[in-house]
């Protein structure tokens, strides 16, 4: 148990470089005022296979390095840390409080990367010493007892000793919603688990996405839907890890959040056209990931996830280029009525989940008008004639898919403004939301 008046000052950044099954020490991240500075370690920048954590962020130099304006910490090792979800797990298990509304900020932001789990998202983890690495990776834990660790952190009840090390391997991966990380069968997953508050299956709701979407043509991480102590657990293959010659090699992840080079509190300014700039400039195969990035911003609309903030959309660094991680987070959002928002902007100040915008954004995508609705229309028709499918195997029942259909998927909202030459989308979707039948 840490003692909760430890303060961290100081801690030593390990990077798994491309193709190796062991970490090394690549610099040190410390405390100076408001700001956690880095700056990378002698032996790292000798060796031939140093690569840079992320460009042009932190480029592989001698010295301190600056932060972008505006950030506190550099984004590409904020990518490393928890999110809401994991900071709750470790603040219930180092100081065991009980109100579910804690404020995160009781610990800073070296606790967390120190004390959550060492098999977090991309190739960095963060240790005390410059010399020994020594994992923070616990025994696997069996699904139910996840979900009675995550039971207990929902409720703000303090995790038994027992429990404790069941979500620990999972504190470090971000989102808000309960998850912990699995291995099974030479696989390692995210599970993402139902809770009490839920007032439809949201588990589910995601995996009839994710299955939709990958039937649309978009790349997405591989889904299964399991049960667990009666509850649901959608299992998300993991794409950062790499099963090779008898062991685990671990490939980097930025975030698009460090993409834009904003935090938290600027994430609002993201949008999906800076992002496809980006993309023309910094990416492998522009022209294909600006197609899947484009089919991705049209199927989040079409299937109501309005949670498409920039943390929820990544790429692979490899040293020198990026390339789209598969998509990962693909879930249909409550609505009360008709009218949404897409997280991130979509052209100009404008984010709200109409198609419309997408036309207008169509350009920036590389993509004729003419393209971009084909692509509407095949996602339609996926969505479905595969809807039926998918929902059986997901066993939702029909209260969840009168709920789902027409309200999340195929909105009306969704195609208001589409003008004469987006009409026959307008007429397909009134046509597919007439016809099905619970």
């Amino acid at each position: 148990m840490m003692n909760s008046d430890i303060i961290y000052t100081e801690a030593f950044v390990w990077i798994w470089l491309p193709g190796m099954h062991d970490p090394v020490v690549a610099g040190k991240l410390f405390s100076s005022g408001e700001q956690l500075l880095f700056h990378y370690g002698r032996s790292y920048l000798a060796r031939h296979n140093a690569i840079s954590i992320y460009e042009p962020e932190l480029p592989l130099t001698t010295g301190i390095l600056p932060l972008p304006g505006g950030l506190h910490m550099p984004g590409s090792i904020r990518d490393a840390s928890p999110d809401a979800w994991g900071r709750r797990v470790l603040i219930n298990q180092k100081l065991g409080l009980r109100d579910v509304h804690v404020d995160t900020n009781i610990l800073n932001e070296l606790t967390y990367l120190l004390e959550s789990g060492s098999d977090r998202i991309g190739a960095l983890d963060f240790q005390l010493s410059a010399t020994e690495y020594v994992p923070r990776n616990p025994t696997n834990a069996y699904i139910v007892d996840l979900l009675k660790s995550a039971e207990r952190v929902e409720q703000g009840v303090p995790l038994t000793q027992e429990l404790d090390q069941a979500l620990y391997h999972g504190s470090s991966i971000g989102g808000a919603r309960p998850k912990a990380l699995i291995e099974e069968n030479g696989k390692k997953y995210i599970a993402k688990f139902s809770t009490s508050t839920d007032l439809y299956s949201v588990v589910k709701a995601e995996f009839v996405a994710m299955r939709l979407a990958q039937m649309a043509g978009i790349q997405v991480a591989p889904v299964t839907l399991t049960q667990a102590s009666g509850k649901d657990v959608l299992l998300i293959e993991r794409f950062d890890r790499v099963f090779a010659n008898g062991n685990w090699q671990r490939r980097a992840v930025v975030s698009a959040l460090t993409l834009f080079g904003l935090d938290e509190m600027m994430a609002r300014y993201a949008s999906y056209e800076e992002l496809a700039e980006i993309i023309r400039h910094r990416f492998t195969n522009a022209a294909k990931t600006l197609k899947e990035l484009f089919s991705r911003l049209v199927f989040n609309i079409l299937c109501g996830n309005t949670d498409d903030h920039a943390r929820n959309h990544a790429a692979f660094w490899n040293g020198n280029m990026l390339s789209l991680t598969p998509a990962y987070d693909i879930c249909p959002q409550g609505r009360a009525g008709n009218e949404a928002s897409q997280a991130m902007l979509i052209v100009g100040e404008s984010r709200l989940s109409r198609l419309s915008l997408c036309l207008e954004v169509a350009s920036h995508f590389l993509l004729p008008r003419k393209e971009a609705i084909i692509i509407m229309e095949k996602q339609l028709h996926a969505i479905v004639d595969n809807w039926t499918e998918v929902c059986d195997i997901a066993q939702i029942n029909k209260t969840d898919r009168a709920l789902l259909w027409g309200r999340q998927f195929l909105n009306p909202f969704a195609f208001d403004d589409l003008g004469e030459e987006g009409r026959s989308l307008k007429r397909l979707a009134e046509k597919f939301r007439g016809a099905w039948v619970v």
